[in-house]
């Protein structure tokens, strides 16, 4: 019997881009931290990144591969609407390649306890779920919750005024992941009194009947018709009740009369009702388990409240920011204090303010200019206490700890006047070293006692990286230096005065790599913008595309994209890629 995969297809599945590992490059201009330490357990080390977060993420995958604790992106939902800060109205397979390489690499980023949470509305969130499926596996789906986004119904929607939005939940590994349950609500605990004045407390009257139909005990009714827990009980008024059809009581007879013997049956404010147990506000549980349903709008908030969010903090409005409240519910289930939070569609930055003021570490990305407009002025108020709304209140938020801002370094190819590959001439020596370093999978850590050791990969495995042409002599002396414990991959500019043949024989402890002729294949140098918005595709692809759109000249910006989407169809790569 042949083995079927099951699968989303489209047209351009296939070609899968070769992202260049970009190095990230701080600016302490941008980076910002309070003053003084507020508490303990301020954390200082975060991250916002500018730039593509494609590169973004392929940039992070050395260093934080399995080290993410919880993914929570809001991505454009392509809905074909258009806004000051992005266009996200993509033909629907492009998109669909675009999310796919970024959720291969979040997945690889997560933690095997880890948790991926990714928010969308009806345009796309049906065709990612059978996307994430194949990436995640199908296995490792966990819930699809529906949050309320809005309590206005909009007067202007054709067939339904769209009030609900998808949160898709999915497991590094199902089987190892623990998530934490909701703390309990004010409201929920307003549904205890003690109108009897129990000295047990305050308690809530929850039924004392189960079903009869399903399970074990439904197929053994169904058989035999007779059931322990069917049986008359008379309340202290004298009436008398049997369960109703279908159903029985949660407990056999012995097991009823110790109940009411206690004092934990309540039959009514008259004792002529129905019996119901009584649940005492000192047994309940402190979590509550979350159901797949955030319709309170108090508890789970709306669009609306993440607009004013950002007003209060006078920093200019942002399309349909999400509220402080939703994002403290997903952290607050998918990960402790101290864990590592993602967010590589940051927008106007919720996930990073809320993750920080609640005590977790995070990483944000985004290319957008609002990083600097709204991103960064949330959160120097946030490190500064300025922030009093959202969960600042509840949570009682100070201020403290703080962020450092890194941008991706540009291409290290880039091609001379005469189109001959080269290194990009902005690289210094430090930039070469880490950017070769991280392409060949070591570990930048320059020595400072070896000179040649610029990175490792192992306690004897290390990597030199030199502009210079070295002479036999120079790798002589390096390999001597080296030993015959270690071993070292030397990238230079050329090697003289040997072949590389005899260069490997003569020197077992040196491997030698010409630059930049090493890395030219390894990956499509010089694109900086693989954002999910047409506008953005370089106009040298959109050309390539041109001859394929029903052979129609294409003269203006609207037959461009037009073309785009006839000819790539879900495939965004051309030519060698």
């Amino acid at each position: 019997m042949s083995k079927q995969k099951l699968e989303l297809t489209w047209i351009g599945k296939e070609k899968r881009p070769k992202l260049e590992p970009r190095i990230l490059l701080e600016d302490p201009e941008k980076s910002y931290h309070a003053k003084h330490r507020i508490t303990d357990s301020d954390v200082f080390d975060n991250r916002l990144i500018f730039g593509d977060n494609l590169l973004a993420l392929k940039a992070l995958e050395q260093e934080f591969t399995g080290k993410v604790k919880c993914i929570y992106i809001d991505p454009p939902y392509n809905t074909g609407s258009a806004f000051a800060q992005y266009e996200d109205g993509l033909e629907h397979s492009i998109w669909l390649g675009l999310i796919r390489e970024r959720l291969i690499l979040l997945r690889n980023l997560l933690i095997d306890e880890g948790s991926c949470w990714v928010q969308l509305d009806d345009n796309e969130a049906h065709y990612f779920k059978a996307l994430a499926d194949e990436i995640f596996g199908r296995e490792n789906f966990i819930a699809n919750v529906i949050w309320n986004k809005s309590y206005a119904v909009r007067s202007n929607a054709q067939f339904f005024s769209s009030a609900h939005e998808h949160i898709l939940v999915y497991a590094k590994d199902k089987t190892r992941l623990r998530l934490n349950q909701f703390g309990r609500s004010k409201k929920q605990n307003e549904r205890y009194s003690n109108p009897d004045n129990d000295p047990r407390g305050p308690w809530q009257s929850v039924t004392m009947t189960i079903s009869l139909v399903g399970g074990a005990r439904g197929r053994q009714y169904a058989k035999t018709g007779v059931s322990e827990n069917i049986f008359e009980v008379t309340s202290p008024s004298g009436k008398v009740f049997l369960p109703p059809p279908n159903r029985c009581w949660s407990r056999n007879p012995s097991g009823f009369r110790k109940l009411d013997a206690e004092g934990r049956i309540y039959w009514g404010p008259s004792g002529e009702s129905a019996p119901r147990l009584k649940m005492y506000l000192s047994e309940a549980a402190e979590g509550v388990i979350p159901t797949t349903l955030w319709a309170d709008g108090a508890e789970f908030g709306h669009n609306q409240d993440g607009i004013r969010e950002l007003r209060a903090l006078g920093i200019g409005d942002f399309p349909t920011p999400k509220p402080e409240k939703l994002i403290s519910k997903v952290i607050s289930l998918a990960s402790d204090p101290g864990d590592l939070v993602l967010d590589s569609f940051a927008g106007s930055g919720t996930t990073g303010a809320v993750a920080h003021k609640m005590g977790r570490r995070w990483i944000m990305v985004e290319l957008g200019e609002h990083c600097h407009t709204h991103i960064i002025p949330r959160l120097k108020k946030v490190i500064d206490g300025e922030d009093k709304g959202g969960i600042s209140e509840s949570i009682g938020w100070e201020g403290g700890g703080g962020f450092r801002y890194y941008r991706l370094a540009p291409s290290l190819i880039v091609n001379d006047r005469w189109g001959n590959p080269v290194i990009n001439p902005e690289f210094n020596a430090a930039m070469l070293a880490e950017a070769l370093a991280k392409l060949e999978g070591f570990n930048y850590a320059p020595s400072e006692t070896h000179w040649w050791q610029h990175g490792h990969s192992s306690e004897r495995d290390f990597i030199y990286v030199t502009t210079q042409n070295l002479s036999a002599e120079q790798l002589q002396a390096l390999a001597d230096e080296v030993g015959s414990e270690r071993s070292l991959l030397v990238c230079c500019a050329a090697f003289h005065g040997v072949t590389a043949a005899k260069a490997a024989e003569r020197w077992p402890n040196l491997t030698l790599k010409k630059i930049p002729k090493m890395v030219l294949a390894r990956c499509h140098w010089g694109r900086d913008d693989y954002s999910l918005n047409v506008t953005n595709l370089p106009m040298a692809e959109i050309e390539k595309a041109e001859p394929a759109a029903a052979g129609n000249s294409v003269k203006n910006t609207k037959s461009r994209k037009a073309a785009l989407a006839n000819a790539g169809q879900g495939g965004l790569f051309w030519g060698n890629e």
